[in-house]
Formats: C-alpha cells, structure tokens, sequence
C-alpha cells in the first residue's frame, strides 16, 4: 500500500512558467499507471516518492513506513526508502559491464551470495550471454531489462518506472510488458509506472491516474476511465474522441430515451441522470463507435452529414476525418468503393450515445 499526498511549487520566472504539483495518490493495485501528457507532473510524482524531489507539503507512505511529512520535518534519503527507481534513460554505468551494473545494486552482500543473486537475475531477464558488455553494446530492450534487473536487486518495496518503453519498438514493448508481468508475479512488489501511452494503461494497469497541469483529473481502472472519461478535459486527454455541443431537448426516464439537439439535428440516445432540458451537453464518442455512410442526399435517423476532408489507415480499418471535427472507422473493403465519395452521413448509434 502506497500513500502520497503531494504538494510542490515552481514560480514563474523569466521565460518559464509557474508549476504547481497537487496530488494524491493512494494505491495497494499490482500495477497503478500515472497516465498523462508531458508537463504534468508524472516523473515529478515519482521523484517525490523516490526521495529525488522533496514536497513543499504533504506526506509519503509506504506501508506503515513513514517516508516524508512535511508538517513534522519527516525526509527519509533515497537509500532509506526501499524504492527500485528505472529512470528514462536506464541510468546504467557507462564504464561498467552490465554483470558489474549489477553487483553495484548488491555490493554489501557477501561474494558468493552477491555472485549467486546476479547470475540468477541475468537467467531470469536473459542477459546472461551479453554479462560482459557495456551499456553502449546492448539495444533498448537489453539496457532497459537490465535496469529492471538492478531495481529488484535493492529487494526494494516498491517499482517506480518512469515511461518503460519510451524508444522502444513494437516487438521490444511487448517483450517489456511480458517481462513485467514476470517481475509482478515473482517478487509480489508492487509497481507505479509512469506513462502517456494509453494502450500501456491497458496492458499493464490495474489502477490509473489521469494527471493534467499537476493536478489529478480522474482516476479508476483503464476500463472505467476509457468508457466513462468524467469530462470534456479527460477525453480530450486521451486523444480518442468525437466531441460535439448539443442541448438536451427530451428525457424520458420511463421508457429509458432521451434526445440532444446537435444545430438542427436530433439525436437520440439512453435517458441522461442528472441532466434537465435545455441543459448544454458534450456528446463525446470513439471514432469505432460510430458509422459512416455515403449519402444520397437524404439524412437517417441518428445521422449527422459531413464532408470528408482526410483518411488515415489504420489496421484492418480506414479512419475518415470529416467537417465539424467527426472521425469515424470504416472497414477497409467497405470504404474502397466510395473512396472518392465527399458527402457522407455519420450515425451515432443510440444504444451508445455517450453525454458529459
């Protein structure tokens, strides 16, 4: 169990904005993602925990351990406080090889059981045929498994990762996340992993944090948060949204309906708790949750018209970037034959229709 209530300030000066970190995290989850843009205090989080970076106020827990308390002057050094910190970038000892790297992490021990403890680190995280070489010899993957590997040699209480996987290509992340998942399951050591890739939240976290401006915006599972953004400030935070301003023009909670007027269009959509008529709303949907149809002329039910201004490629799928900021996903072979199509409809199916 992890507790940190943390304030710290950077005034503005010339040429630099202010900065002020408010946050409270409290997590016992196996893996808890601090999720967010750069700039928003994530590492900034970390350092704290860590002892790298001391609060203005607020305090630190780690278990019924005390680490900081800025009322009682309380501010144990990093090497108190048992934190396994993987920095950006690795942090490695350029003139060490990487076997040396590690008996650093363990040098108090005794010969034997220091010798027996790294060569049973260098099996687990298949180092072992590269011992010998420095850090400027091994690729991202290695430089970083090694860096994990040194953590975990301190029998830290916690893993603090600050964004794992920056650099690294495909094939390598997911070599990073299965090593994690390993590390989790064999040394029970509970994980904050600094991120702002949202498809890491979901392959790793249990808990998330969604920070922005130093400040916590919202926090859940990456299930709930990814659903259900608690405002306009997180979907736009998480990049994968449709957003458009409507008034609430219907609600019916007897038969579960309601309807949003988008200008002079009307959606329907689920009866909306705690919105009135006429209150303004933001309907806020994923691009895959939406349908894109070449129009004829004519607008169905649901159905908003959009010119077609962009397309991505996506796999399997054709993103279509219309007018008024729509997107919606297309299967590839459905949208071949209408590539040169401009006027489409976009329809948001009711079931799904998403307010905040």
């Amino acid at each position: 169990m992890i507790l940190a209530r943390l304030k710290k300030r950077f005034p503005p000066r010339r040429d630099s904005a202010g900065f002020e970190l408010d946050v409270e995290v409290q997590s016992s989850a196996a893996v808890t993602v601090l999720f967010g843009p750069s700039g928003a205090g994530k590492t900034l989080t970390l350092e704290s925990i860590a002892g790298f970076a001391r609060p203005d106020e607020g305090r630190v827990m780690l278990g019924d351990d005390l680490l900081f308390d800025g009322a009682t002057q309380v501010n144990l050094p990093p090497r108190a406080r048992r934190c396994g910190y993987v920095f950006q970038n690795y942090a490695l000892f350029p003139h060490m090889t990487l076997r040396q790297n590690l008996e650093f992490a363990c040098g108090r021990k005794p010969k034997l059981e220091r010798h027996r403890l790294v060569n049973e680190m260098l099996d687990r995280f298949r180092l072992a045929s590269m011992a010998g070489r420095k850090p400027r010899e091994l690729s991202g993957g290695q430089k970083q498994r090694c860096s994990i590997a040194r953590a975990l040699l301190a029998a830290p209480r916690v893993l603090l990762l600050d964004e794992p996987a920056q650099g690294l290509d495909p094939e390598l992340r997911l070599e990073l996340y299965s090593v994690l998942r390993e590390v989790r399951a064999a040394f029970s050591v509970p994980i904050l992993l600094v991120t702002h890739d949202l498809a890491e939240c979901f392959e790793l976290g249990e808990s998330m944090y969604v920070f922005h401006e130093g400040k916590i915006a919202q926090k859940g599972t990456p299930t709930e948060i990814f659903d259900r953004p608690a405002n306009t400030q997180v979907a736009r935070l998480l990049g994968i949204y449709t957003m458009l301003q409507g008034d609430v023009k219907t609600l019916d909670p007897g038969r579960n309906t309601s309807t949003v007027q988008v200008e002079e269009f009307e959606l329907n959509g689920p009866y909306l708790p705690g919105k009135f008529k006429g209150d303004r709303v933001w309907i806020c949907m994923r691009p895959e949750e939406l349908r894109a149809l070449p129009r004829d002329g004519r607008v169905g039910t649901n159905q908003i018209p959009a010119q077609l201004q962009s397309v991505t490629r996506r796999p399997g799928a054709m993103r279509l970037h219309f007018d008024r900021g729509l997107a919606a996903d297309v299967p590839r072979l459905d949208f071949e034959p209408y590539r040169h199509n401009k006027d489409w409809a976009v329809e948001f199916p009711a079931a799904t229709l998403r307010v905040l």
